[in-house]
């Protein structure tokens, strides 16, 4: 009988080991999202903004990944302000992960990162953006127009010069490519 209680404590031990430490704030809308990003932030959480799981998909293909030991306090932060999320999903394996929001591809001399829809294209050697692809909203053609053919240090900061989820998301796929090969 003592076999018995053994196999019991490892079977406790296992599922402390499984809670989640991480969890989705789950939004309505891609604004808030950024809104919130910037918040959090600025407040010096470590927080990624992710692409939620399809089934926890509002209308914003976006959330915020943040750890759930500091769940009430960031959602305390969000609510004083306005930015309470709709909902709080503990990511607790398979079917709960995020997507990742970022995704990069070399392809030898150019380097593509794309940032949900939105993609840029950088020559690795000259630093220079070749191609701006993606998303649908209004102000990609305005974008594409102010970066393509100018080195990433030259280029404008997308959310300097757009105002939509596609200037954000090339925003982000921006700063990836400098994370990677500096600008």
């Amino acid at each position: 009988m003592k076999w018995f209680k053994k196999k019991d404590k490892k079977k406790e031990e296992s599922k402390e080991e499984k809670k989640p430490t991480r969890g989705l704030l789950i939004f309505s809308h891609a604004a808030t999202v950024i809104s919130v990003e910037e918040v959090l932030k600025d407040e010096g959480y470590e927080i990624r903004v992710v692409s939620p799981p399809p089934k926890y998909r509002t209308g914003c293909d976006l959330s915020v990944e943040i750890p759930l030991s500091e769940e009430s306090v960031i959602c305390g932060i969000l609510e004083k302000i306005g930015l309470a999320p709709i909902d709080v999903m503990p990511i607790t394996g398979k079917g709960m992960e995020p997507l990742r929001f970022i995704r990069s591809k070399d392809f030898g001399d150019y380097l593509m990162v794309r940032a949900a829809n939105m993609k840029m294209t950088v020559d690795k050697r000259t630093k220079v953006i070749v191609n701006i692809s993606g998303g649908g909203c209004p102000d990609v053609p305005h974008l594409a127009t102010m970066m393509l053919g100018k080195r990433l240090r030259d280029a404008p900061n997308p959310g300097d010069v757009g105002f939509s989820l596609c200037a954000y998301s090339l925003n982000h796929a921006r700063e990836e490519i400098i994370r990677m090969i500096g600008d």
